[in-house]
């Protein structure tokens, strides 16, 4: 039996912690330490679950700075794997509980771990999001963010998301913007953050720094807070293809909701050491 399970999707890494399987503290500092890549396993976050309320299969996602997250569209995908991996679930679809809310997961292609997930509404309202704006909708805001001034666009999945158009996402962009915009006094808990640029109708390219994790390869729920965005822009479709260094997902949009179609992949099972669990 394995004290945890390591997935990616699209290179974003998760470490799946049953507390059936194992009993651990997680706090701020065993947090930290279990994903530090050079003191610990290494990972993008930790999902702690399944934890069961009669039929109810609820889902803790934590940020490796510690912090809990409200939701995120890779790891939900990468836990509805676990789950099916483990039995937990034989249906091909089934309900998820999170900290914002339920979230529906389907496999759609067992061979390809190709699933989706029902992300569920999105808004642009300024409370709730949350922003300090004193607009009804945080739309078009201007931030200045060390030596640029930013227009961002403001949204929520069931976390908040901060997302900026511009000619040309880099790496480097994300990395010196996005950790000053994640912590702007505009976000009272904080903000993931994405640099779009539109390809066409139904592609963009997205470079994305996340609220608690930093720089990330690819995100789920970054994937559809700018897709969203793009469509409220009427700059695409109602389906579009998200590119990301990861890798790509696909994101559909009908009403006030979205949904999430990606793949998923298991890296390994681990024990923790007896020096890693003493620290």
């Amino acid at each position: 039996m394995a004290d945890f399970y390591k997935y990616h999707g699209l290179g974003n890494d998760y470490l799946v912690i049953d507390p059936a399987k194992i009993k651990i503290n997680l706090n701020e500092h065993n947090i930290k330490l279990i994903c530090d890549r050079n003191f610990g396993v290494g990972s993008d976050g930790i999902l702690y679950g399944p934890v069961m309320e009669g039929s109810k299969i609820y889902l803790r996602i934590f940020n490796p700075d510690g912090s809990e997250a409200e939701k995120s569209g890779n790891g939900i995908r990468i836990f509805a794997r676990y789950l099916w991996d483990s039995g937990y679930v034989t249906e091909n679809k089934f309900e998820l509980q999170t900290k914002s809310g339920v979230v529906t997961a389907e496999l759609l292609d067992q061979r390809d771990s190709l699933i989706k997930i029902d992300m569920g509404r999105f808004s642009f309202l300024s409370k709730d999001i949350p922003t300090n704006s004193s607009s009804e909708q945080s739309i078009n805001e201007e931030i200045k963010i060390l030596d640029k001034i930013f227009t961002v666009d403001c949204i929520t999945i069931g976390n908040p998301h901060c997302v900026i158009m511009v000619d040309s996402p880099t790496e480097e962009m994300a990395k010196k913007y996005g950790p000053e915009i994640e912590i702007h006094t505009l976000f009272p808990n904080r903000t993931n953050v994405q640099f779009v640029k539109v390809l066409d109708r139904n592609n963009i390219q997205i470079e994305i720094w996340e609220r608690g994790a930093g720089y990330t390869l690819a995100s789920g729920s970054s994937s559809v807070a700018a897709s969203c965005v793009a469509h409220q822009k009427g700059l695409v479709s109602s389906d579009v293809t998200v590119h990301m260094r990861g890798g790509k997902v696909k994101v559909a949009i009908d009403g006030d909701k979205a949904y999430l179609t990606g793949t998923v992949r298991k890296i390994m099972e681990g024990v923790f050491s007896e020096e890693l669990i003493w620290k």
